[in-house]
């Protein structure tokens, strides 16, 4: 999974460029005869920071590291990348990608005929599942943590970043951390019925607004270096009316993820918001929801920022 940003002060129109510019290499041609190289399957969100500046993002899937880098390659992307320079763009850049081998994602929906993320790239969908709705269930479905703890490094932010503002004249590359845990965590109510919807957008997307909320402004309380809570947007007109949202946080470790669903008030909000939304509407649900979470080796994962402020994604690890 890439995260390719673009990052502006506040939402103006001047975003146009940038998609056109990232689109032109997501839809690379390609030669003749040759096999596509480009992602199996994208889109587009974005999000206002904390900070007040508006980021968006294409999100894009391959299905081996090897295609991406022959992407970067063919397409241009790696050369046009490398030669940004902070001090000439009128926005920011970021990079964010991550390579986990099968036993290091898994992937669930509440719905299995409309994949998402990553189960667009899919053989196959795998019927209902045991491991599932108990604390401890994300674990027992990552093939790698069946032999190995997946502990992470020791949670650092750097205090100095805190009070950095605006658009730095720099290129910052973040080292990897052992055993990262990324969760992308959907929402979709776009094919909800009239009174579902206003029981979702009323009582449930509030809940779940405030909780990622959380995650972005006192993450480090619980090990979460980023969260975003981005909505789905149209590339063309940069309109968040798809009525699908998605939280997509990095956590130290899978532990602290962990932690956080079972324990904090915030999360035990969401999970007990759920229940009672589901049965008000006698667990007959047309709200659309998935997850994928990748715990990724140092190696596995790519973190680069091009004039961005100084609080934007793993910019606050130390």
């Amino acid at each position: 999974m890439a995260v390719i940003g673009a990052q502006f002060p506040s939402k103006t129109g001047k975003e146009e460029v940038a998609i056109s510019k990232v689109n032109s290499f997501l839809t690379f041609p390609g030669e003749d005869g040759e096999e596509s190289l480009n992602p199996e399957f994208s889109e587009w969100a974005a999000v206002t920071d904390h900070k007040g500046f508006y980021n968006i993002t294409a999100l894009a899937y391959w299905k081996s590291e090897e295609v991406y880098q022959k992407w970067t390659t063919k397409s241009g992307f790696k050369s046009w990348w490398e030669s940004l320079d902070a001090q000439e763009q009128e926005n920011g850049w970021f990079l964010e990608i991550f390579f986990p081998t099968m036993d290091r994602i898994e992937t669930v929906f509440s719905s299995g005929e409309i994949p998402e993320g990553a189960a667009e790239m899919r053989d196959g969908v795998v019927g209902p599942i045991k491991e599932h709705v108990y604390w401890g269930s994300m674990r027992d479905r990552l093939a790698a943590a069946q032999t190995d703890t997946l502990k992470g490094e020791e949670f650092l932010k750097d205090p100095a970043q805190y009070t950095a503002n605006g658009n730095p004249s720099r290129r910052t590359r973040v080292p990897g951390k052992q055993n990262l845990a990324i969760i992308r965590s959907g929402q979709d109510w776009a094919d909800t019925a009239p009174e579902e919807r206003k029981l979702y957008v009323n009582t449930m997307h509030p809940v779940l607004e405030a909780g990622m909320t959380f995650l972005r402004d006192h993450g480090d309380e619980v090990g979460c270096y980023s969260c975003r809570f981005m909505d789905i947007v149209d590339p063309a007109t940069r309109n968040a009316d798809k009525d699908r949202t998605f939280g997509l946080a990095y956590f130290d470790e899978l532990a602290s993820l962990e932690k956080w669903s079972r324990e904090h008030p915030t999360h035990l909000a969401i999970f007990g918001g759920f229940l009672k939304y589901a049965a008000q509407l006698n667990n007959v649900i047309t709200l659309r929801l998935f997850h994928e979470v990748l715990v990724v080796k140092p190696e596995q994962q790519l973190f680069e920022y091009v004039g961005c402020h100084l609080e934007t994604g793993m910019q606050v690890a130390k």
